[in-house]
This record gives structure tokens, sequence and C-alpha cells, in this order.
């Protein structure tokens, strides 16, 4: 009777996650198939129309990821671009299930899958957008899961290297090859290993030099590819990309703890704060916990007593390990953006770390009030789901503008102070040249496309090049991945077109510096952007005649520096 027991449980259980995957599947297809284009994923597009072994600014992965959809259907568009990710993230969410699995048990699993699927950013950010963080987080979770089971077997034996070493070292690295934060989790295992005295004794096995040899072959697309650009993609990470634009003079500044204080907030509402206020105050708590457990075991060696148990000291390593590979990321980011300006997301992959931590607490709550626990969970994916299927409505009808024809709420929201508006619907773009004679005809006389920004170019090749096959470029201080993908030699002598947004456009000193570079350079139209009725942004497109030499980084810089822009 008890082997049934346990086979019907298990039977529910495999149920239960089927439906969350899958119910997450459909609700991330829809979201795919309707969101408009991020900047991000604009520039990305491009990656897969210049396939390398890495780029300027990420490893390889994004760009298989990205074109994975496109492969398998032979059609280019926003949803076969999001269709990897869309995939990818079912697996990474079936693997995270699987490490909570292992460390803790199957209840636990399922409630700290509950808990992700819930979370808007998790399930944008990795789960729908094509960016660097979708296979990041999918090796990121498969390194965990594969850690989770060398460093915690299943019987209370001894831990004892074995070949799963080797595969962690391919993981990491693989890791790695999806975003640079793959080097912070490999330090991270490390100090797990260092602090933790049971594992201290994979510095001496064999499968520990075969796993690292395995992680430098796994990183070859990343070393080669730098070691034949100067490393330049190192030394932007590490060094160009916290300089100032020299658009405009920036005075160094101190630390600023409103702006940590603010970056936490920012964390806390992508997360939503129903999730993300609980999962900061369980990684504390755990970290205090290991801090009182070193004083505890450092007093117990001096009295030659120890009163905890095999089960009790297993799961405060498990812990242990799970603030390895998640607070570097939360803290060490979160107090960086004090100093210098980063992206809110950087901190996110040691946030999904952290899950498993608030999974573990959440069980202890659930058996202390099990509706609370349900109603939390349910209550958030509720408001979060609604709030996703409100602002998609929004970015594709302009719903909650105040003059908008769809708008039920009258006077709400104008596009001034909406921070969506940088989705831009690239078809609007396509159709205003395609009915167009006098942009039709500057496309067909023009040889190349530029504009001022490298997100930009992303967008604008994926509107215009059904119209016309046609190389799209970037001239700027920061020109990322066209540094390399186009030799503007080729287009001395010829026509291109600059295409950029009004905000732009109101800058005099970019078409000062581009006029420099041509014969004629004057405006020839304008596309407005619009939803529902309103205009939310303005393309500025010009007709640039007979390009006279080869765009120069430093001379533009020079120019700006005359112009007194920088400095």
């Amino acid at each position: 009777m008890s082997i049934i027991r346990k086979k019907l449980k298990s039977c529910y259980w495999q149920k239960s996650v089927i439906w969350l995957l899958l119910t997450g599947l459909i609700l991330r297809l829809i979201i795919a198939f309707w969101l408009l284009p991020g900047y991000d994923e604009g520039y990305y597009y491009l990656y897969t129309r210049h396939l390398d072994w890495s780029y300027f600014d990420h490893p390889l992965l994004v760009a298989l990821t990205t074109n994975f959809g496109v492969w398998i259907t032979g059609i280019t568009s926003l949803f076969t671009l999001r269709l990897g990710t869309v995939i990818l993230y079912t697996g990474t969410l079936w693997l995270l299930y699987l490490t909570s699995a292992r460390l803790f048990d199957h209840q636990t699993a399922k409630l700290t899958l509950s808990i992700v699927s819930v979370v808007p950013i998790f399930n944008v950010g990795f789960g729908v957008i094509t960016l660097p963080d979708s296979p990041l987080i999918f090796f990121w979770t498969a390194s965990l899961y594969c850690a989770a089971v060398e460093f915690f077997p299943n019987s209370n034996r001894n831990f004892y290297p074995t070949y799963r070493l080797a595969i962690l070292g391919i993981l990491v690295g693989l890791t790695c090859l999806g975003k640079y934060h793959g080097f912070i989790l490999g330090l991270g295992l490390i100090g797990f290993c260092l602090t933790s005295p049971p594992h201290r004794r994979v510095f001496l096995s064999r499968w520990t030099g075969l796993g690292i040899i395995l992680y430098i072959l796994t990183l070859f697309p990343l070393w080669f590819w730098n070691l034949n650009h100067d490393w330049i993609s190192f030394r932007f990470q590490l060094l160009n990309r916290f300089e100032s634009p020299p658009e405009g003079e920036i005075s160094p500044s101190r630390y600023s703890l409103f702006n940590v204080f603010s970056i936490f907030l920012t964390e806390l509402g992508l997360l939503f704060p129903t999730i993300g206020i609980p999962l900061w105050w369980v990684v504390l708590r755990s970290s205090l916990s290991q801090l009182i457990r070193l004083f505890d075991d450092n007093l117990h060696i001096v009295s030659g007593k120890s009163q905890q148990t095999f089960s009790e000291y297993n799961l405060a390593q498990k812990q242990l390990f799970i603030l390895w590979v998640s607070l570097p990321l939360m803290l060490g980011f979160t107090l960086l953006g004090g100093k210098q300006q980063i992206l809110v997301t950087w901190p996110i992959p040691g946030l999904w770390s952290g899950t498993l931590l608030l999974g573990f607490y959440s069980i202890q709550w659930k058996q202390q009030s099990s509706n609370l626990i349900r109603w939390w969970i349910r209550g958030t994916g509720i408001i979060t789901t609604i709030i996703l299927l409100l602002l998609l409505l929004h970015t594709t009808t302009g719903t909650f503008y105040k003059s908008s024809q769809y708008s039920p709420f009258g006077n709400f929201l104008t596009p001034k102070n909406d921070p969506t508006k940088e989705l831009i619907d690239i078809e609007q773009l396509r159709k205003v040249f395609a009915e167009s004679s006098e942009l039709m005809n500057a496309l067909d006389e023009t040889t190349f496309i530029f504009t001022n920004a490298y997100y930009l170019a992303g967008l604008i090749d994926l509107a215009l090049r059904p119209l016309k096959n046609i190389p799209v470029t970037c001239f700027s201080y920061d020109m990322r991945g066209f540094i390399f993908w186009h030799d503007t030699n080729q287009w001395v002598g010829k026509d291109g077109l600059y295409i950029t947004l009004e905000q732009f456009h109101k800058m005099p000193h970019l078409k000062n510096d581009f006029s420099r570079y041509f014969e004629e350079f004057q405006e020839i139209g304008t596309v407005p952007i619009s939803l529902g009725g309103v205009v939310v942004n303005v393309f500025h497109v010009y007709k640039a005649k007979t390009f006279l030499k080869p765009y120069s980084l430093e001379e533009s810089f020079l120019f700006y520096k005359n112009q007194s822009l920088v400095f």
C-alpha cells in the first residue's frame, strides 16, 4: 500500500508541475506574439545577421537563441525571434524544480516553481524577450542542479568528488557563453567549496582538474574571438562600460546611498513587492544565521562539543550553497549602483537563485497557515497577470492615453511621461515607408542606412529589410558590434539615409557632426508612430548624398570637444 501511495503522490506532483509549466508557456507565447519590440531585441536580432564566435558586448549564445525560431520556421518576425527564449525558459523552470527537489523535497520544489511563475521580471525578462539573460539563466540553473546532485548526495554519506565536477565545468562554461554573469557563478561555487569543510576536497580531485580543462575548452568561442580582436569584449565589460558618454560634461559623483535605495526599490518592483520583500528577507536572515552558526562552530571547536545533527548540518550547508550563488550578485550590484550607473536587471540572476531559499522558508510558513501561503501566491499571480495583460493592451493600443480612441479611463497618461513608448511599432514604420513615394524613392536610391544609436539600428533593419535588403549601421561614440560588422570605406561616394527619433533630432550637434561626412544632408520626411490615434514617437528621415569619408569615432569626439560638449 505504501508503494501505491508513493506512486499516486508522485503522479500528483508530476501533473501539477506540468500544469504550471504549460500554463506559463501559454501566457508567455501570448505576450511574445503581441508585445512590441524593445531596443535590445532589435540589436540582438542583428547578431543573427552577423553570426560569429562571439560579439563586442556579449558572448555567442544570445545569437543562437534569437535565431532558433527563424531557423526552424524560415520566417523572420518578432515572434520567431522570441520563440527560442520562450521554449528555453520552460526548460529553465523544470531545472529549477529539480534543483529544489534535490536540495529539499518535491513539496518545496513545487512551491518554489509556483513562486517564480508569478514573478513579472522572470516571466518577461527570462521567458519572453530575446536577451542574453535567457541562455544565461538556463545554464545557470542547469549548473545549480548539477552542483546540488554532486555536493549533496541523497544518502547520508560523506561527500566525495565524482565525474559530475567535469560536467559542471562544461555547464558553467556555457553559462559564461550566455552572459558574463557566469564568471560570478563560477566564483560563487568556488567560494562555497572553500567555506564548506566537507567540500574542500574538490580542490584535490582529478575530476576538478578535468572540469577546469573542459571549462576552458567550452569557452573557446569567447576567448578565440577576443584573442583576434584585442580582447576588446573584456576591456569593454570591465572598463569602458563604466565610462561617461562624450555628449556632455558629467562630473565624478560620490557614493550615493539614495541611488542604492532607488535600485533596491526598483528590484522590488520588478519582482513585485509581495515576492521581493520576503525574498530579500529570507536571504538576509539566512546570511545572519550562517554567521551565527560559524561563531557557534568555532566555540564548539574550542570546547570539543557539537550539538548539531548530521541533517541539521547538511541543511545549513545547503543554505550556504544557495547564498554563495545568490548573495554576491544581489548585494554586489545593488551596492555598486551607489557609485556607477548599472542596469537594474544585473542582480536578477542572484535573486533567481535566492528563490530556492524563499521556497524552503515558505514551506515552514505553510505549516503554520496553508491558506495564507496559498492566497499569497495565487493573489500575486492574479495581480501580476492582470498587470502584464493591461500593459500589453496599452503598449499595443494606447489604452491608458488620455486622448486614445480606445481609452475608457479619461485623462490618465500622456506619451511624455510614459516609459513604454520606447517599445516601437516597426510595422507602422514599414507601412509609412511603403506608402510614401518620396521615402521609397530615397530608399531605392540609397546604399546604406545609419542611425545614431546602436539599439535603433536593429529596429530599423527589422522594419525596412522586407522593403529593401540594405545594410543598416550606427555612427556613434558607442558603436558596439558595428565596429566590426561594416567597413564604411565601401560606402565612400555612395548615398545614405539617416534615420533617428525625435529626441535625437532635437540635438543639433548630431546633425552638425553627421553632415560633415556628406555633400548634402537634408531632412526629407517624418514617420509618426501612434497608438490609439495618439502620436507617441516620431522618426526623422534625412537624405545623405555622397559619403565623403569613412566615419571616424576619434574625429567626431574632437568635434564634440570643440563644440564644448565634453570636458
